[in-house]
């Protein structure tokens, strides 16, 4: 298996007020391509910090992170906006959506800032929504649909640009337990098609969809364990 991700002793410290706060502790990690992993720990153990520096969203205030053997330190700005919509297709617990768009536009976001000429963002973008499902209501604003067609839009977003990780922070966070269900089988889909996926979450039955856990406590690994 080809890694794709790895980071070395990264360390994320925080100023509050007079106390500085160690949100990542010296975390070491490697992750292979078309892995399924899940991120867990309590509040405050650090995987929403180690979340956006996977995502190029934040960087390590110690320590290296390396994106296909590439160090992301030596990256400038937009670089990394090139990787953050190219290479990495993101997926949030509140969507995410912009509400005057309707589901293709919203889709085809990333394709804008990518440069892709505009027929070809809408075929795209209609091609994504009938991936995850979603052909019925691609016209429809944010407002007129439902939490799971809005997390299947938001999905669809991630996947247009055929990213080769995917991250998810709570994706099923505002959502019922059916739905909740029926978004995990989706991205078992995805997962069968080859991409990496990289799951934050605090909920137990919803890790279990992944291959392999790696649980946070107080900003270290506490453990990494094959799931299945």
């Amino acid at each position: 298996m080809r890694e794709i991700i790895r980071i070395e002793d990264v360390k994320k410290y925080y100023q509050v007020g007079n106390q500085v706060v160690k949100a990542l502790d010296g975390v070491s990690l490697s992750i292979g391509q078309n892995e399924y992993v899940a991120i867990m720990g309590p509040s405050g153990s650090g995987k929403s910090t180690l979340m956006n520096i996977l995502g190029c969203l934040d960087v390590p205030t110690e320590g290296e992170y390396f994106l296909s053997d590439t160090p992301i330190s030596q990256m400038d700005d937009n670089e990394l906006a090139e990787i953050r919509n190219k290479e990495i297709g993101f997926v949030f617990q509140s969507f995410n959506l912009l509400p005057r768009y309707n589901a293709i536009d919203n889709v085809a976001l990333p394709l804008i800032y990518a440069g892709c000429p505009k027929k070809e963002r809408s075929g795209r973008a209609v091609g994504a929504l009938r991936d995850v499902g979603l052909e019925e209501r691609m016209e429809h604003k944010p407002n007129e649909l439902s939490g799971g067609q809005k997390q299947r839009v938001a999905l669809a977003r991630a996947l247009v640009n055929h990213p080769a990780i995917i991250l998810a922070d709570e994706p099923t966070g505002n959502l019922d337990t059916k739905t909740s269900v029926d978004i995990m089988n989706l991205f078992e889909e995805i997962y069968k098609e080859g991409n990496t996926i990289i799951l934050v979450t605090h909920e137990e039955d919803i890790a279990r969809y992944a291959r392999r856990i790696v649980r946070l406590r107080d900003g270290k690994i506490e453990s990494d364990i094959i799931n299945k």
